[in-house]
This record gives structure tokens, C-alpha cells and sequence, in this order.
């Protein structure tokens, strides 16, 4: 009888309405939490909002939701089933090719894990190489590379991290830990320049 748009509705239409009257009509019929549904909907399908595939999933799961909840109330003579089957036919289409595609990603980084770790390994006891700028340059591989600066950095932290904090402990404290926690302390200066270097590396 009364309505916020008259009929025949397009989907921005029909959406309006649903966020109209929420209150008045529909939170009467389905949980009123389900409001940011609808906005949800409506501000990724009704604008002109670029919409990726992780979206897209969203917004098929978002209808799903809303079907299921106005299905408490009727079937609407078939219509909701039939539209349900076809979203959720959607939905797994998609999830299916984007769990394809990310099965794929996962194989390149395990293969390039691999060649990563295997470079590592030849390189161990070279920390003080992997911490020098100059280092970098002459490697071929940048990927191998980067792995084996960073797990230099990650091992020197750790070292100079337990050093540092056995010095602090007042009960380890003696007259000849001066030396040793400073060595640390400028080991750490240096490592902080170093891990300056890589970040402006990975910056170009």
C-alpha cells in the first residue's frame, strides 16, 4: 500500500526500499542485524565502486544470508529457492577457480622456497657478507638473495637480543659484561643501517 519507490524495481531500487522501511516492515520479519547486509549490497552493486573477486564472494555469501533468512517466512511461490540455487551455484564456481588459482601461487612460492633455502644453506657462516650493502650487488639471484639477508638480520637480532637482555639482568651483571654489552649495542647500530639498506632495496 505504501512504498518508498513504486514498482517496476531495479536492484538499487528494490534495495532502497529495503533500507526504507527496515525498521517499520522487514526487522519485523528477519533479524534487524541483517540491515548491514543490505547496505553491504548496496554500496558494492548499486555504485560505481570497482568490485573484485574476494568482494564478489562476499557479496554472493551476503545474499545467500538474506535469502535464508526470508525463507523462515515463505518460499515465495519457488522464487527463493531457485534464486538461492543460482547464488550458490555462483559462489561456488568462483570459489572453486579462486581456490584453482591460489593452489597455483602456493606451488611457485614452495618451488621458489626450495631454491631459496638450498642457496641458504651455502651460504651459512657468512652472516657478516649478508649484513653488507655491497653484498647484495653481487649476487644473480635478487630472490635467493633477499632470503639470505633477511635470515642473516633475523639470526643477529636474535643473538644480540639474548646478549643484551642477559647484560641487563642485575643479577648477571659483573665488571667484565662493559665490553660485551657495547659490542652488542654497535653490532646492533650496524645492523640498523644494514636493514635501512635492504628496506630501500626492496623500496626500488
Amino acid at each position: 500500500q505504501i512504498v518508498y519507490l513504486k514498482p517496476p524495481w531495479t536492484l538499487a531500487n528494490l534495495l532502497k526500499c529495503y533500507k526504507k522501511h527496515w525498521m517499520a516492515v522487514f526487522g519485523y520479519v528477519v533479524p534487524r542485524s541483517l540491515l548491514s547486509t543490505i547496505e553491504s549490497l548496496y554500496k558494492h552493486l548499486c555504485t560505481d565502486k570497482p568490485i573484485d573477486s574476494p568482494t564478489v564472494c562476499l557479496m554472493l555469501q551476503e545474499s545467500k544470508k538474506l535469502f535464508q533468512a526470508f525463507s523462515s517466512r515463505s518460499d515465495y511461490n519457488g522464487v527463493l529457492p531457485r534464486a538461492y540455487a543460482e547464488v550458490d551455484k555462483l559462489y561456488q564456481m568462483l570459489t572453486e577457480v579462486r581456490g584453482a588459482s591460489v593452489f597455483e601461487d602456493i606451488m611457485v612460492l614452495s618451488e621458489n622456497a626450495e631454491k631459496m633455502e638450498a642457496t641458504t644453506l651455502s651460504l651459512q657462516g657468512c652472516e657478516e657478507e649478508k649484513l653488507d650493502p655491497s653484498f647484495h650487488a653481487a649476487q644473480e639471484n635478487r630472490h635467493q638473495e633477499i632470503w639470505s639477508v633477511l635470515e642473516g638480520v633475523w639470526n643477529t637480532i636474535n643473538l644480540y637480543s639474548i646478549q643484551i637482555f642477559q647484560k641487563l639482568d642485575p643479577s648477571t651483571v659483573t665488571m667484565t659484561a662493559k665490553s660485551s654489552f657495547e659490542e652488542a649495542y654497535l653490532g646492533l647500530q650496524k645492523l640498523l643501517a644494514a636493514v635501512n639498506d635492504i628496506h630501500e632495496g626492496i623500496s626500488r
